[in-house]
């Protein structure tokens, strides 16, 4: 493909971050398992916020977290994703666009009523290791419509993201797959995050059938997720997936990552923290800085020591958004 408008078109959830610092305590007593991602109504939403205390609001989504790191790390960038005709959503908005993030998805309406989703919301309880325990409210991303696919833009990108939380609801599941179904047709490469271990247990079995019909070009699992994918401990996981796809990224938590592409593998260990503050958004940026290499026809250590940098980067403050100059770290890095 010749000069593509876009690097890298993301379709996920538009969700705004809510974070407060919690105990362990707090978690045992709210029968919340430290670590987890689980989906809540909105009358949970509203209790469970109630109990947070002082909070600081970030706009996120996994894909979405991944463009913002991508754009700043240099790539031409587009999101589509669902965001409610809402003060959240005018947020949403601005906060990407800010950044540099093409976002031209029409805002759903909105009122008061149930029928009318507001803004989806993820309240994340941040432990005094770090980890965090998520509670998404998907509001009105969980509504993204396959007319909000546009063929033209979809065809403009050297990559498509596509963000496996989404897969979950009807609605932009199907908008994902006319859209794997354009690119695919203009040769464009398909990118595709599982998210997380509940995704892969509940779409395990339509993930693999995406990477059976040759569906995907770059995969970037966890090796918890990788193992459940594939039914077997994580290193066999990976040769198998590796097998399979074109590129597979698997992170390893405080291990790194790793690799692959055909025969050729590499590793990278994560890059020094003084101190983790909160990892959410960790795997969303090691995407970013690894299509960041990507997209450039970096080598694939260059890449993976790019996805390092911009997780290192995220966990050592709060929100999924990085604050430094990623291209000077990089930079820095790379030497």
């Amino acid at each position: 493909m010749a000069d593509p408008k876009f690097d890298v078109i993301a379709i996920g959830n538009a969700i705004v971050d809510v974070l407060a610092p919690v105990t362990d305590a707090f978690l045992e007593a709210e029968e919340l398992p430290k670590g987890s991602m689980r989906l809540i109504d909105a009358e949970r939403s509203v209790d469970l916020y109630g109990k947070m205390g002082q909070t600081k609001e970030i706009s996120g989504g996994a894909a979405a977290n991944t463009l913002t790191g991508a754009t700043m790390l240099g790539l031409k960038t587009a999101f589509i994703g669902q965001v409610a005709d809402d003060q959240l959503g005018e947020i949403y908005r601005h906060d990407l666009t800010a950044v540099g993030v093409s976002f031209d998805t029409p805002a759903r309406p909105y009122s008061d009523k149930e029928s009318e989703p507001p803004t989806g919301r993820c309240l994340i309880l941040v432990a005094p290791d770090g980890e965090r325990t998520m509670n998404t409210s998907l509001g009105a991303s969980q509504f993204l419509p396959a007319a909000a696919i546009d063929d033209d833009l979809i065809r403009s990108t050297r990559v498509l993201f596509l963000e496996g939380y989404l897969w979950d609801p009807t609605e932009p599941r199907e908008a994902m797959k006319r859209a794997i179904q354009v690119a695919r047709d203009a040769g464009v490469k398909i990118a595709f995050a599982t998210c997380a271990d509940f995704c892969v247990h509940m779409h395990g079995k339509d993930f693999r059938a995406l990477i059976d019909d040759g569906l995907i070009d770059i995969l970037f699992v966890n090796e918890e997720e990788a193992g459940i994918l594939e039914g077997s401990d994580p290193d066999a996981a990976f040769e198998s997936l590796a097998a399979d796809v074109p590129v597979v990224v698997m992170t390893r938590g405080a291990d790194g990552a790793l690799a692959a592409r055909g025969d050729e593998r590499a590793k990278v260990s994560p890059e020094p923290v003084e101190k983790v503050q909160d990892l959410t958004g960790a795997g969303d940026l090691f995407a970013a800085g690894f299509l960041s290499g990507y997209c450039r026809d970096a080598s694939l250590e260059e890449s993976l020591i790019r996805g390092a940098v911009a997780a290192g980067e995220v966990i050592s403050h709060w929100g999924a958004r990085p604050e430094a100059d990623l291209q000077a770290l990089v930079k820095a890095r790379l030497g």
